[in-house]
Order: structure tokens, then sequence, then C-alpha cells
């Protein structure tokens, strides 16, 4: 013990907030000699199969450059300094078997989730995938600050239905934003504090509201600093680096398959493993029998259980892709270097949930042409699965693929439609006019400038008519009119909502180009964006004829006939059940777990992102709280964390001489608050994301 004692005793080695006595406690022996009880990370048990499953590039060395025949390169992250935790979450990190709080007292904890510190059985590396972006083929991208660090083996006693969905029995565990790979290209690896409270708290709202996702089990910060200039204006600024440790079965895409693919008729790129064909069939091999076991179970023969793959991931897309639609998600970058080979929600960059509906939303401001806005992402996802199965071919033959995507418009809808009938709580019949009505509902919605989330939620409380209820039905319909009145936008914010995006002269010269010169028009613009344009100010010049008192009241004489005709439905819905009260409370009850209360709106966000830039992670942690229980109203949770401090938030952990962020005279201090279940407030219109 006198080396120990000696060692404890050094006045050079500190333990902060751990006590002698329990440091003491956790000295265990162990053959014969004494050591110190092991972080919980280095428990964890590795089988890094994709490594050994799939080819892995020779060359350790460090360097960007075209990796050929292979689907990993090994890498080292860089460690940073001073990390330590942000936030972490409990529900994530238990997939693994670890226990959040334990984690979180971990000293080693930020250095293991940052890659700072590589855990025992950990094998970095980078996956080498294409991509589709903005419709074009961009050849050889790969993770440029993602770092795969193993596969974490499923602990005992997990949840079936987990394992169900991942029956390969184990958990993929990244870092995103650890430091250099051969994919980085002009970029450093690096990912900054809010961009990686963007994605954590998103992949954890997203699994909350029962959308298939990727999973975020940390956030890390530190004293590394790098140059972003955030609106791309030429204001770089310094920011800190950050890790966000993600989760998932597998993080193979639908890019990951476009690595075989032949020079590009239009870009000239070909993906860097051209001509590897036996590398493609060695990769379905993996992820088929990995992941869709019962596949590889029920078809030995080869082109079949191909087929049978395609098929099963074009229908978990269809899903995937009704679920964002009925939420108000809009992804913002459905690149096909951005899609799962799973049907999960991955990446999470510039995207956005809806706050006033409008079918024409884009959450990426880089996003000019719209490709990517809400009401495209439908069609945007069967486009990427056609390039999927150019990608598998002639593994999948080419007429087989077209027969399965002749299925997924068929699919996408009973799936919206599905989901859009428990959002009404139409849920004792399926009737044609059904869809009508959702159609007249979106309408009314996007004319009167409602709120996506807070409208569906009030729906439960306009209630099924009763017997003998048609002399009084104006009690009921004018209440549930003022109802969905309140999340109207004012004619203020129609204005402004209805701006168009493009500069009067350079539509007036695009208008023009368009009758002039259609070849020259077609290589800069489109028609579609154009006619966006015109109908803005179509709706714009309406709205500067129109006075709040009469746009007050078309919207109320918009409201009042939709109600009536919804709850004409809702008769028919009653037809036939001999509890009524039973079939109401039933209603209600799937309306309200099926329409959130709350969804991580960019404003919510931002508030996390400026009091954790200036020292305060409290809001991050709050929020995730909040999304945890996104159907729920939380008593003590409805307010930001700063406002119970009296409006002011904590002073941020700040480099000596370093000055605060420009953007410190407009922060969540000293905006008035408002609860998360509200509409966005006025500033909410500034906020910008690329």
């Amino acid at each position: 013990m006198a080396w120990l004692a000696a060692r404890l005793g050094s006045a050079r080695i500190s333990f902060p907030s751990v006590s002698v006595f329990r440091l003491l406690a956790s000295v265990r022996m162990d053959d014969m000699g004494l050591v110190l009880s092991r972080s919980p990370l280095e428990r964890l048990e590795f089988d890094n199969v994709a490594l050994r499953k799939l080819p892995v590039e020779p060359s350790d060395e460090p360097g960007v450059r075209q990796v050929k025949g292979a689907c990993f390169s090994r890498v080292k992250p860089q460690p940073l300094t001073s990390p330590r935790f942000v936030a972490v979450s409990h529900e994530a990190l238990a997939l693994l078997g670890l226990d959040g709080e334990e984690v979180l007292n971990d000293p080693l904890g930020p250095e293991y989730l940052s890659g700072s510190k590589v855990m025992p059985g950990s094998e970095p590396a980078a996956h080498c995938y294409c991509g589709h972006q903005f419709g074009q083929f961009a050849g050889q991208l790969g993770d440029g600050a993602a770092c795969y660090l193993g596969e974490v083996k499923v602990p005992p006693g997990q949840d079936p239905e987990l394992l169900r969905e991942n029956p390969s029995g184990r958990w993929e565990i990244q870092v995103k934003g650890a430091g250099l790979t051969p994919y980085s290209r002009q970029a450093d690896g690096r990912k900054v504090l809010r961009s990686s409270i963007r994605e954590f708290l998103c992949s954890e709202a997203m699994f909350f509201l029962d959308i298939p996702t990727t999973r975020a089990g940390s956030i890390v910060t530190s004293d590394s600093r790098v140059i972003r200039d955030v609106y791309y204006n030429g204001n770089p600024r310094r920011e800190r680096c950050s890790v966000v440790l993600r989760i998932a079965p597998t993080f193979l895409r639908f890019g990951s398959f476009e690595i075989f693919k032949q020079a590009d008729e239009f870009t000239g790129r070909q993906g860097p493993s051209y001509g590897r064909d036996e590398i493609r069939s060695q990769m379905m091999d993996y992820v088929i029998e990995m992941f869709y076991p019962e596949i590889q179970q029920n078809y030995p023969d080869r082109v079949e259980r191909n087929v049978a793959f395609f098929r099963e991931v074009m229908l978990r897309t269809a899903r995937l892709v009704a679920q964002w639609q009925c939420v108000g998600f809009c992804h913002g970058v459905l690149n096909t270097d951005n899609m799962s080979i799973l049907g999960v929600t991955i990446d999470y960059g510039p995207y956005g949930f809806m706050d006033r509906f409008d079918p024409d939303f884009i959450c990426n401001a880089s996003d000019n042409s719209g490709r990517y806005s809400y009401q495209a992402q439908p069609a945007i996802c069967r486009w990427n699965l056609v390039k999927l199965a150019e990608a598998l071919a002639p593994e999948l033959p080419p007429d087989r693929a077209k027969a399965v995507m002749d299925e997924y418009l068929g699919l996408y809808n009973k799936f919206y439609l599905d989901n859009m009938r428990k959002k009404l709580g139409l849920l004792k019949k399926e009737e044609p006019e059904d869809e009508i009505l959702i159609t007249e509902l979106l309408q009314t919605m996007h004319n009167t400038g409602a709120d996506f989330t807070n409208t569906f939620r009030s729906l439960s409380q306009i209630p099924c008519p009763s017997d003998g209820e048609s002399e009084g039905e104006e009690n009921i319909v004018k209440p549930a009119t003022d109802l969905l009145l309140e999340k109207c936008a004012s004619l203020e914010e129609l204005k402004a909502a209805n701006k168009p995006t493009m500069d009067p002269r350079e539509l007036a010269m695009l208008l023009s180009m368009a009758q002039s010169n259609p070849a020259l028009f077609q290589m800069i613009s489109d028609r579609m964006t154009i006619a966006r344009q015109l109908e803005r100010l179509s709706r714009l010049k309406d709205l500067m004829e129109t006075s709040q008192e009469e746009l007050e009241a078309k919207q109320a004489e918009e409201w009042t006939s939709w109600i009536k005709h919804y709850r004409k439905r809702l008769v028919r819905e009653l037809e036939g059940q001999s509890d009524v009260q039973a079939v109401q409370k039933e209603r209600v009850t799937v309306m309200d777990s099926t329409n959130p209360r709350v969804v991580l709106r960019n404003y919510i966000a931002q508030n996390a992102i400026e009091a954790a830039e200036n020292g305060d992670f409290s809001e991050v942690q709050r929020v995730l709280k909040v999304l945890q229980r996104p159907f729920s109203s939380q008593p003590g949770l409805e307010l930001p964390a700063w406002v119970g401090r009296g409006g002011t938030t904590e002073e941020g952990e700040r480099d000596e001489g370093e000055e605060p962020q420009a953007e410190a005279a407009s922060t969540s201090s000293t905006r008035n608050p408002v609860p998360y279940d509200s509409k966005p407030p006025t500033w909410a219109n500034d906020i910008c994301v690329t």
C-alpha cells in the first residue's frame, strides 16, 4: 500500500470531484495486482464484422486520395484539447449497455466519445462512398468528418423490438467531427457546436416521434478551434470543435453502392471502384445477411433474393418519407449519399420542421432551386431509389428493379393516408373521400398560414357530433373555428412569407430570357422556380389589397367550411358503434399520441445553441428532456431554462481576451420567452440554416 499511498498523495495528481475514499473503493485485486476499476467504455465488447467482411484499404497513411477497391480506410482520430460533455442521451447509450450517469462521471468519457482516445477493441475507420448531389454525380465522397469506431455487441436483455429492427446483434458507433480522413477533400474533418447540437437533438427527437432514425449518444465540445464562415458572407469566426457520437445498426447508404459506377454521362466522374463487381457482390451479401436475414433465408435464388432486398429498401423508404411528411419534417439534403440502406433517417444537416404550412417549404438556404423542398421529398426519394437500382445492376436486373419501382407511389400513398387518418382520428372506416378531406385541410392551412404542428394538435379538441345536435351545431363550430384561427398567420406574417426570394430585376431578366433564349434559360434556371416566384408575387399583390379584418373574416370562413366537412365525416365514423363514448375517447387518445405537441423547431434549437456557445449547456439538456416526450405536457418544462433564472444566461466559458460572438446582442437571454409548444417568435424568421 506504500506504493499506492505515494501515488495518491502526490501533489501533482488530482482527481476532480472524486474523494480519496471513493477512489480507494474503486481499487480491487486482480491477478494478484492492484488496478483501478476500468472506465465503463473500456468494457464495451467490440465485434467489428464490417471490417472483416468488406475490403479495407491497405494503406493507413494520412492524406486525401482516391480510394480504389476498398469500402473502408483505417484512420487515426485527432485528439481535442480539453474535451468535455455538453449532453448525453441516456436512452441511446443504453443501446450499448451503458449507464448515462456512469458515462457522464467517467473522467475518460469525453476523450473516448470524441475519438481523442481509442477504446480497447475499437478500430477507427472511414467509409468510402459516392453520391448524386443535387441531381449530379459527384464521384467519391466518403466519411470526410465521421469516423467508424467499431461495432458493439448488443448487451443481454435488450428490448426484443429493438432486436427485431437490428437483427445483426451489433450497434455501429461513429464519432462525427474527429478530424481528417482520406475523404475530407478541402475540409478539416471537424464539426462545431451548433451543427453538433442540431444533429444530437434531432436524432433523438425523431426517435421519440417514432420515426426510424440513427441515434445520438453524446456531444463533446472542447477548447480546440476552427474557423467557420457561418453565413458564407465573408465574416468568419472561431468556433469550438465538437463531436457527436452516432449509433445505428450500420451507416451504409445508397451511395455506398455507387463506388462502382461507370463514368457519368453528364459529369464524366466515375466511382473509384468501377469494374470491381466482385466487391459489389460482397457488399450486397454482407448487407442482406447482416440486416435482412429473413430475406437471406427465404430466397435461395440469388436474383430473387436481390429483388426482395431492393423491394424491402423501397418499401422502408416510402414509409419513412410518408412519416416525414406527416410531421412536417424536411431533410434538406436528400442526396443519394444521405439515404440509409436500412430506410432510416440519416445525416442531420440543414433540416427543418415546418412552422407555417407551405408545400414549397425549403429548409436549406443553399437549395436555391427547391429540389429538396417539403413537397418534393416523396419524388426525390423515388429518384434516389432509381439511382440505387442502377448501382446494384447487374446483381439487380433492371427490368425487375423497374417492376419494383412501379409499386412505390401506391405504397407511399397508402402509408401517407394511413398516417393522416390517425392524425384526423379516422380509425373505424376508410373512405375514398378521406383523401379529399385531407387535401382540403392542407389547402386551408396553406391559405390561412396555419401552423402545421399546432393545427394538427388542436384537431382532437373538435368534438364528434352527438345525436340531436343539428340545431346547436353553431355552438360547436364557432369555438372550433376560433381555436384554429389562433394557429393562423397575421396579415403582416403572410406578407413577409410571400415576398419573392428572387430580386425583381433578376426575375424580369429570366422571364425575358425564357422567351428569347430558352436554351440559355434552361442552363441557369427552370420554369418551376420562376412559377413559384410568380405565384408569390400574385399572393403578395392580393395581400397588399387586403386588411387584417378582411383576412380574419376570410380565414374564419375557410375554417368553418372545413370543420363542417370534417364533422360530417366523424358522423360516419360513429355509425354502427354501440359505445360512442368509447369511440370518441379512443379517437382523442390516438390523435394526441400521433400529433406531437412539440417538435424541434429551429428557434428551439437556436436558443440551445446560443446558450451553449456562451458556456451554458443546461438548455441543450432541457430541450432533450422535452423532446423525449413530444406528445405530452410536462409541468415545469414549458419554457427555456434561462427564463427561470430571471431571463439571463450564465456567463459562458471564454478564452482570455475573447470577445462574445457577434450574435450575442440578440441571444436568447434578451428575447421574450415563448413556450416550446408555441408558434415561432418573429425573430425566428431570421434564422438561416445552410
